[in-house]
């Protein structure tokens, strides 16, 4: 009996003692999750959070072990809460998986993430998190899945991340990574998902990845890296998704690929640089659903047995250079008729010929985006084309396209885009295109149609932009096409015939962004209502017959950035309230009949802040030049504050007369005020200079147009800047170029002297610069040794010295001495031109940015809402979408001045692996800095140095300290780098210290 008794109170001890510790376990559990809730706002969801409540296995989003009544599970998904991550999630021991995607967290990930050892489902994906990835995240082996996609992780990948051995699913895409794969993800054999696209990787994909044989998708689109492909990847027979678009990948695609990866679905290679031609086993695998190899450098045909793949969705080919051949060479158009899937085809910007086929009307019928422009073909549009019933997207343009716009594609009801533009398209356009009414983007422009506008284009319901331009429309501006207050981004009506007026209807245009209807003949008044046009940023009327006044109201579309009323009739004087328009960036109201006072206030104040042309206008002064020149009794009584009497006026004016008389002064013109700072130049006259834009005088090709070597009619030498119209970017390019160089005045900075705004002998805008000409070509040639002194001598230490201080000269001079901060935003060495005497100069300012402060949602005409800049120069915050700034040129001038003196270019082959121009210098400095100098400037140091033994130590310790300056220029963080005015005075004393070395200098010893 005792013993019976002994045991239970045993047992009811031990029941006490395992009640009491899950009642202490639970009560930390709970804890942790208020503590938890505690950080986050709009957390109406979780409002069963309380400690009223018997325990939190019962709340919601929470999943408990109900024998042990632990925390095991947390799902909070989609649920739009907002706040940091609070540590105490680190307490939930007992955690199993961690569902936090889809929501609003801030902030970073908590270090104490790494006590959660038995979490196996790590996902907090599109949230906000930035700062790094916990150090000791490695230490949860259990991981299965982990999730940190389409945050701001700014980061490395742990090296070793292999810790985490039971691992199937990575995704870190769309965050901010940097540095290199790791080559150790090829140790976790259980890999099956690898997503790290949209980061900023560096180096070439490891071949180490090749051991994973689960692995089914690898997804590393859009980073940096380089290289070639690995052997290995293409022997991952279980991958089914290979998308390594948008990097800088190189080299032919093994012809087998297919056969390599039977069990392909996706292949997407956008975006790099591979060669070759394209893989014909791609065209063998039944399974596969998306083949993407766009904007590459493929070669050849397009390989037959497209019709053995019936679950196509998407076949994108385009920009690379794709040729066809024969009468035959469209024939793969038809062999996609079998994919009965397919809504995606894309065979633009390649140099395929030839009439498109009528079959085109049989591809799949719910093909919805079909993309053909950019090409030699030539012929009608085939009328089937309007079979193609779930069309919303049809691009034909640029290519020699005849004949007439066929009536059928009225049939496409489902069309939301339409570009014709560029081709030699005649007839009328058909009214019954109006019945388009999803259409939200029409250009038909650069074609030679003619006839009236439909006034059909009323019915359009979404359409945001029209473009009809370098036609020959005539008859009058349709009143239904001016009330579509859809239109937000353009109405393009240029270069065309039309005529009449302006309807008042212009007003109803509420929401567009352009309005271009230059070069026409229409006449009448600018309408009042067109301030009712609040969005209005562009608007161009030259070069009609307008007459009557501005409109004062113009002064109210306070985000008007470009007004350009030149060559018209319009009389009146020029309104004080387009002093208003403090977004103003050019103002041309040349050519016209104004007269009176230009104005002096607001934007007038400072005149240098925007590009203006008043010429032409005989009557129009600025205030100064008016009283100077005695505009008679109405100018004086409006701006004497004094009033006196007519006799005493009369004798004031013409004692002032005989005293500017007799001092031989000449009066300021009415329109010395007014005229650009540099005096057009006509087209002509450029063409003549050029030897008509002759291939002899062709000095090269830019991003933005050509650039000619010509004289001028006075003899001098120039380079003409020729800009590419087609281009989108043209215009803002020509204006950014002017607006940057118009008021600089600097040694190192190339002299802008003129430029050509005009149309040419085709009747097509015309637009250039007109440059001071640099005999001595560009920094880049000299450093590849494509050009030498005449003796065959490449630059010297003291030379290299001289233009790494004349590039950081202009940037100072750009960033801090002129009126309005100018930050380039494309240095590179192609960009810096030499003279005779070897002095730098910095050129090419298309891309220039002024950093002035607008008002919200105003952009300069010397912005872009797409950054774009040269590879290998642009700073790294640049892809996370940061604003140009003094330290993004910092960073550039810090790459050029390391290829300047290492020799090796940012974007050489060399650099895989993680390596790069930074690093590999970085690798090297200081104490072995002689392995990274340029070989030819390391000769000469060591071979036609100074008497003193020591001389080419001491040249060294130069080049090393010049890589220093390089590399603080250089570091990842903007507010770590060097400032212009510190890298200016830091090599201007290496340069003294080298001079004051040469001073000693004995003969020479060869």
């Amino acid at each position: 009996m005792s013993l019976l008794f002994a045991l239970y109170v045993f047992s009811y001890i031990i029941f006490l003692c395992i009640s009491s510790s899950t009642a202490l376990d639970i009560t930390t559990d709970t804890e942790a999750l208020i503590s938890f809730k505690s950080q986050l706002s709009n957390t109406e969801a979780l409002s069963s959070w309380n400690h009223s409540s018997s325990s939190p296995c019962n709340w919601h989003g929470v999943t408990c072990n109900r024998l042990r009544q632990r925390v095991i599970g947390l799902n909070l998904s989609g649920l739009r809460l907002s706040g940091q991550l609070s540590p105490s999630l680190g307490n939930l021991t007992f955690l199993e998986s961690i569902q936090l995607q889809k929501n609003q967290f801030t902030g970073v990930i908590p270090e104490q993430i790494g006590h959660l050892v038995r979490l196996r489902a790590l996902d907090m994906s599109s949230n906000s998190i930035e700062g790094m990835l916990p150090s000791n995240i490695t230490r949860l082996t259990k991981l299965v899945t982990l999730d940190l996609s389409a945050n701001t992780i700014a980061s490395k990948i742990p090296q070793d991340i292999d810790s985490l051995t039971e691992l199937q699913v990575l995704r870190l895409g769309s965050n901010r990574l940097y540095g290199i794969v790791p080559p150790t993800l090829g140790n976790i054999s259980s890999l099956a998902n690898i997503s790290l696209g949209t980061n900023s990787l560096s180096g070439g994909i490891p071949s180490e990845l090749g051991k994973l044989k689960n692995l089914i998708e690898l997804d590393l689109t859009i980073n940096k890296l380089t290289g070639t492909i690995p052997s290995s990847i293409y022997n991952l027979s279980s991958l089914v998704n290979l998308a390594i678009a948008s990097n800088d990948f190189w080299g032919d695609i093994p012809q087998d690929v297919g056969q390599r990866l039977p069990k392909l679905v996706v292949f997407n290679i956008c975006f790099n640089r591979f060669t070759g031609r394209i893989p014909w086993s791609l065209h063998n695998l039944t399974n596969i659903q998306v083949i993407r190899m766009a904007s590459n450098l493929l070669e050849g045909t397009v390989p037959p047995g497209l019709e053995n793949l019936p679950f196509l969705r998407m076949y994108n080919i385009g920009y690379n250079r794709i040729v066809s051949s024969g009468d035959r060479g469209l024939d793969f158009i038809t062999s996609l008729a079998n994919s009965t899937l397919l809504n995606f085809l894309a065979v633009d910007g390649n140099r395929l010929e030839g009439v498109i086929p009528e079959t085109i009307g049989n591809l799949s019928k719910v093909l919805s985006k079909l993309y053909m422009g950019e090409n030699r073909f030539h012929g009608n549009i085939p009328p089937s084309i309007g079979n193609l019933r779930g069309l919303s997207l049809l691009n034909l343009s640029h290519n020699t396209i005849s004949g007439e716009i066929p009536v059928k594609l009225s049939q496409l009801e489902n069309l939301q885009e339409l570009s014709l533009a560029g081709n030699q398209i005649s007839g009328t356009i058909p009214n019954s295109l109006g019945r388009l009414q999803k259409l939200n983007s029409l250009d038909l422009s650069r074609n030679e149609l003619v006839g009236e506008i439909p006034s059909s284009f009323g019915n359009f319901q979404d359409i945001d932009s029209i473009d009809l331009s370098y036609n020959k429309l005539n008859g009058s501006i349709p009143r239904e096409v001016l009330s579509l207050s859809s239109l937000t981004t353009y109405l393009n009506v240029s270069k065309n015939l039309l005529s009449g007026s302006l309807p008042q209807e212009i007003g109803a245009l509420i929401k567009v962004s352009t309005l271009d209807f230059s070069d026409n003949l229409l006449d009448g008044e600018i309408p009042s209502s067109i301030s009712n046009c609040i969005s209005l940023e562009y608007l161009f009327l030259e070069r009609n017959m307008l007459s009557g006044l501005i409109p004062k109201a113009l002064g109210s579309i306070r985000g008007l950035e470009i007004l350009d009323l030149s060559s018209n009739k319009i009389s009146g004087s020029v309104p004080v309230e387009l002093q208003n328009l403090n977004a103003l960036q050019l103002l041309n109201l040349s050519y016209n009949d104004l007269e009176g006072v230009i104005p002096s206030g607001g934007v007038f104040k400072n005149i240098s802040s925007f590009h203006f042309d008043f010429e032409g206008n005989k009557k129009l002064c600025s205030l100064s030049s008016c009283v100077a020149q005695g505009q008679g009794r109405k100018m004086l009584i409006i701006y004497i504050t004094v009033p006196v009497v007519v006799t005493l006026v009369l004798c004031f004016a013409f004692g002032f007369l005989l005293y500017v008389g007799r001092r031989k002064t000449k009066a300021i013109t009415p329109l010395e005020m007014a005229k650009p700072h540099h005096p057009m130049v006509s087209y002509d006259e450029l063409r003549r200079a050029t030897g008509n834009f002759s291939q002899e005088n062709l000095l090269g090709i830019g991003s933005f147009g050509s650039v000619y070597r010509g004289f001028l009619s006075e003899g001098n030498a120039v380079a003409v800047k020729v800009l590419d119209t087609l281009r989108s970017s043209s215009l803002k390019s020509f204006y950014a170029e002017c607006e940057a160089l118009r008021n600089v005045r600097h040694r190192n900075l190339v002299k802008l002297i003129t430029s050509c705004s005009s149309m040419d002998f085709k009747n097509q805008e015309f637009l250039a610069l007109v440059y001071e000409f640099i005999c001595n070509g560009n920094l880049d040639d000299w450093i590849k040794g494509k050009r030498k002194h005449a003796n065959g001598n490449v630059l010297n230490l003291m030379e290299r010295l001289n233009i790494a201080i004349g590039v950081a000269c202009a940037l100072d001079y750009l960033h801090h001495d002129t009126e309005t901060p100018i930050v380039h935003c494309d240095l590179k060495p192609s960009n810096i031109l030499l003279c005779e005497d070897m002095t730098a100069k910095v050129g090419d300012f298309g891309l220039a940015r002024l950093l002035i402060e607008r008002p919200t949602n105003q952009v300069s005409i010397s912005s872009t809402h797409v950054l774009k800049g040269s590879f290998g120069y642009i700073p790294p915050e640049y892809g996370w979408g940061e604003k140009p700034s003094v330290a993004g040129d910092t960073y550039s001038f810090g790459i050029v001045l390391l290829e300047l003196f290492s020799g090796r270019s940012p974007t050489d082959d060399s650099f895989t692996g993680g390596s790069s121009l930074t690093r590999w210098v970085q690798s090297a400095f200081p104490d072995k800095s002689e392995q990274v100098i340029d070989p030819q400037l390391l000769s000469q140091i060591f071979h036609n140095d100074l008497a003193d033994d020591k001389g080419p130590n001491l040249q060294l310790d130069c080049v090393t300290a010049v890589l220093g300056v390089g590399l603080s220029c250089t570091a990842e963080s903007p507010d770590g780098r060097l400032k212009m005015k510190d890298a200016v005075a830091k090599l201007k004393l290496v340069r003294d210290n080298f001079s004051k070395l040469n001073q000693n200098k004995g003969p020479s010893r060869h």
